[in-house]
């Protein structure tokens, strides 16, 4: 009998140690608060990018009693609405998902954000070690309100002519400003949208910076144009062996033109990161808050983010890669994925994506050097 008494006893302290880790997963404050938001009974979220029905659809079977709706549309239009919205006194959005941009110089510094960090509840949230660099990211000064979930690791920009070019011959950036290639690299606008990231990468890297700026867009012969099917164009065609820019050229490569993407995750200086529209923000007022706070935990939680990583973004665009680091990558595209061992900079900060001082420098440098080479822009 003895040891049947101590089997059972094993049993209860086990059954009572699980109903602890149960308490523990979900803290008494978020019953309190999904209870809440069930008497709410609606969601309005307002989403730049990141934000497929697919993805919602399954927040809307965990949470059935919370209708969803979302507002779809370019971040920084949205974040001009949300600005309207709450300066005539009727806040509509609960939650705006998009670029950190959007988020930190219109919703932050409008003031019209509320501290999504003080709506983290579920312990496995709230446990930085589950999160890319062993922490919980904010774009914002005071790392409260602007939340970002996303980690992509960011293509080059840089594309090359394969009847042209070897790329084998680049192991780094430097490599670029090989007297051969004066004259041959064109260029898209840099005082134009598109390349700004890259440029804030060179000129933000150690091992890069001003003086490779300097020399790139000073002394190459750097030809810019404004068209990147144009430009694009330019390279299978062979009239430039190299390009900075050409983002029509995966494309022409689907179409069998002779056009690759250099493969810079490999050369000595690394690549950056970047959030790729993937912020996370609790608008001040918001008319549905416990609502609010159940999708911020749900969406940032192991089966938010694995849903996240299912789905293409709004514009069709592959699924991004979440900060957490504690669910499978194994669906995402090899180059979305971040690698153990290679150099990345992550310039999600705001603070690192100031374009100007880079944009300044090239247009100085530029100047300098037109009158002793040829050089040309074509709109």
């Amino acid at each position: 009998m003895k040891p049947r008494r101590g089997r059972l006893l094993l049993a209860v302290i086990a059954l009572l140690a699980g109903a602890g880790s149960a308490c523990a997963a979900e803290p008494p404050e978020w019953n309190s608060v999904v209870a809440a938001a069930k008497k709410e009974g609606r969601l309005n979220l307002y989403v730049g990018r990141y934000g497929t029905e697919p993805l919602l659809n399954e927040f809307r079977r965990e949470y059935s009693d919370i209708a969803i709706f979302s507002v779809n549309g370019q971040g920084s239009q949205l974040g001009t609405r949300i600005m309207t919205e709450s300066r005539a006194g009727k806040v509509i959005a609960d939650i705006f998902s998009g670029g950190a941009t959007t988020n930190y110089n219109i919703l932050y510094k409008g003031k019209a954000l509320d501290s999504i960090k003080a709506a983290l509840i579920l312990p496995e949230v709230l446990d930085v070690s589950k999160w890319y660099g062993g922490a919980h990211f904010y774009t914002d000064p005071e790392a409260t309100s602007v939340f970002v979930y996303v980690a992509n690791p960011s293509s080059s920009g840089l594309y090359y002519n394969t009847t042209l070019v070897n790329p084998k011959e680049f192991k780094s950036y430097w490599d670029l400003l090989n007297p051969k290639w004066k004259g041959k690299i064109v260029s898209q606008d840099p005082a134009g949208n598109g390349i700004g990231p890259p440029l804030v990468f060179y000129y933000k890297n150690p091992e890069i910076g001003p003086e490779f700026i300097k020399r790139f867009f000073g002394a190459m012969e750097i030809t810019f144009g404004r068209d990147r099917r144009q430009i694009t164009d330019w390279l299978a065609s062979g009239k430039f062996a190299i390009c900075l820019g050409c983002r029509e050229a995966i494309k022409a490569k689907e179409q069998g033109l002779p056009v690759d993407e250099f493969g810079t995750e490999d050369w000595k200086e690394g690549i950056y990161i970047t959030s790729g529209g993937g912020s996370l923000s609790l608008i001040k007022g918001a008319p549905h808050p416990n609502a609010a706070r159940v999708f911020i935990n749900w969406f940032l939680s192991r089966k938010g983010q694995t849903a996240l990583q299912k789905y293409p973004d709004l514009y069709g665009e592959a699924a991004p890669n979440s900060r957490r680091v504690d669910i499978p990558k194994d669906g995402l595209p090899p180059e979305s994925r971040i690698v153990k061992g290679r150099k990345y900079l992550d310039i999600s900060d705001i603070e690192l994506q100031d374009a100007a001082p880079v944009l300044k420098l090239i247009k100085e440098v530029s100047k300098a050097g037109e009158g002793s080479r040829k050089r040309a822009l074509f709109y």
